[in-house]
């Protein structure tokens, strides 16, 4: 293993290969691919140097050359599949419209691959894909008339929004399959119990929601769309 350095590295710092000696056997987007893969198909657990340098076809050691620490490894990861994003077009001029297309096409890319949401906040997000849609939203919210560092604040909390949605996306989807019913049967279930203890009187506001007709929502795409309109609400100008 690759001794430690006594001062912080970057990654995209260091060059994939000098001026001289042979071109490189591999590249990082092969490094990359071979993990994502790996933790698409298994789970982040299964993510190892040993593993990836398997997949690639080289020696573990070998692999150290181009990838020194395990956190490089995550952040070549979190690069490629923000590779995903599509910015190709110009913002449209209504940051609302754009910020909620990013903010899906950000659900799109957890829900494809469902170790992302573990890596994000472990790493450190300059990496070039990362730089790209960070460039792509400022020029989206240039319309929008706050503070440059309110821009920011927005963009992280549509991120972390968006992350907390789906990691309880992928919880509820977990539980399911380790049991042997349907969902529907589960909430079937629960919806009844929970109805009979309000009906106790022993909560009299839970009593006066269900009353008017208001239940939890079911439809999680709906709830998405309610959660990120709520959000942008709160950073419009009054």
């Amino acid at each position: 293993m690759a001794g430690r350095s006594g001062e912080p590295e970057v990654i995209w710092a260091r060059p994939e290969r000098t001026g001289r000696g042979p071109r490189p056997a591999y590249s990082r987007a092969d490094i990359a691919a071979a993990a994502v893969r790996i933790a698409d198909a298994d789970g982040l657990d299964a993510v190892s140097m040993r593993r990836v340098a398997a997949e690639i076809g080289c020696g573990t050691m070998s692999l150290y050359n181009y990838v020194p620490r395990k956190v490089d490894l995550y952040e070549l990861m979190v690069d490629l599949v923000s590779g995903e994003y599509e910015l190709s077009r110009a913002p449209a001029g209504d940051w609302r419209a754009d910020m909620t297309d990013l903010a899906h096409q950000a659900r799109g890319i957890m829900r494809r691959h469902p170790w992302v949401i573990r890596v994000m906040s472990t790493v450190y997000s300059i990496s070039p894909n990362a730089l790209r849609v960070l460039d792509w939203t400022l020029a989206a919210l240039e319309g929008l008339d706050v503070p440059p560092g309110t821009k920011l604040e927005l963009f992280g909390m549509v991120n972390g929004s968006v992350m907390t949605f789906v990691a309880n996306e992928q919880a509820v989807a977990e539980r399911t399959r380790s049991e042997s019913w349907s969902a529907e049967r589960e909430q079937a279930v629960r919806g009844t119990y929970m109805m009979s203890q309000v009906m106790t009187g022993a909560y009299p506001h839970l009593a006066a929601l269900f009353a008017q007709g208001v239940a939890p929502a079911d439809d999680p795409d709906a709830a998405f769309d309610r959660m990120l309109r709520r959000l942008l609400d709160s950073f419009a100008p009054q």
